[in-house]
C-alpha cells in the first residue's frame, strides 16, 4: 500500500530526513481523517485557472471553475477593470463522510484584468457552462482591425 502526499518544497527542506520518513510511515499505517492544518490548507484562498483569449472582434476571458455554481460567482467592470469572484464551498456531512485527504482547494476567489480602453463595456456577455465561466467584451469600431484599400 502507497500512501500518496502531498509535496511542500519548503516544509521538505526544513525537516529532517528521519523525522519525514517517521511521517510517511505513520502515515501509511495509521490512516486517519484530516488534521487541522490539512484543513486550513483545503480553505485556503485560491485563484482560478483562467485564459484570455483575443480576436478582430473581442476580448474573451475563460475561467476554469469546476464545483462552483453559478449563483456563486460575481462579474463586474469598473474603470476597464474586469473582476471575478465568488466562492467554491465543500459541502461533507461529517456524520456520513470521513475524508482522508483533500488536496482541491476551497473558499472566496478573485480575479482582477486590466482591460484596454477601447473596449464595449456595456456590451460585455458571459457564459457558464462545464465548470467554465466564458465572458466576451467586445471591441469599439475604432479598434478592430481594417482592409485599407491602395488606390
Amino acid at each position: 500500500m502507497y500512501a500518496v502526499t502531498r509535496w511542500n518544497p519548503s516544509c521538505s527542506f526544513h525537516r529532517h530526513p528521519v523525522e519525514r520518513a517517521f511521517g510517511r510511515l505513520f502515515n501509511q499505517f495509521a490512516p486517519g481523517p484530516l488534521s487541522e492544518r490539512e484543513e486550513d490548507v483545503a480553505e485556503a484562498r485560491w485563484a482560478p485557472a483562467v485564459d484570455v483569449k483575443e480576436s478582430d472582434e473581442a476580448l474573451t476571458v475563460f475561467v476554469e471553475l469546476p464545483g462552483v455554481e453559478k449563483k456563486d460567482i460575481d462579474i463586474s467592470l469598473e474603470d476597464n477593470v474586469l473582476t471575478v469572484t465568488g466562492q467554491r464551498t465543500l459541502s461533507r456531512d461529517e456524520k456520513k463522510e470521513s475524508y482522508h485527504r483533500i488536496e482541491r482547494t476551497y473558499g472566496k476567489f478573485s480575479r482582477s484584468f486590466r482591460l484596454p480602453a477601447n473596449v464595449q463595456g456595456d456590451k460585455v456577455a458571459a457564459q457558464f457552462k462545464d465548470g467554465v465561466l466564458s465572458v466576451e467584451i467586445p471591441k469599439a469600431e475604432e479598434a478592430k482591425p481594417r482592409q485599407i484599400e491602395i488606390n
